[in-house]
């Protein structure tokens, strides 16, 4: 039998339990995966992707600005009392 080395990885609960169902349609287990990854990186001499930064149009990026004003408290949201004056307030906007 080959001798083996532990690797200990931190990751959030959710993302490890998404992981574990994606793997397991394949048949295989995140362990697998992690060792599929070190194989190929070390076959290709980096990562086995292609490492980039998103690049959105400038009407999106103004909208996660504005969302991530709105999370920190920096900003207040728009409030309605009904879906017909949200409408109306975005058509206005049009």
């Amino acid at each position: 039998m080959a001798k083996t080395a532990n690797i200990n990885v931190r990751i959030d609960p959710e993302t490890k339990a998404d992981a574990e169902k994606l793997y397991a349609n394949f048949g295989i287990t995140v362990t697998d995966a992690i060792n599929i990854f070190l194989h190929q990186s070390l076959i290709v001499g980096g990562l086995p992707f292609e490492m980039k930064q998103p690049h959105y149009n400038s009407t999106t990026e103004e909208a996660m600005k504005e969302a991530q004003d709105i999370i920190s408290g920096r900003i207040t949201a728009k409030k309605y009392t009904s879906a017909h004056d949200m409408m109306e307030d975005l058509e206005r906007e049009c």
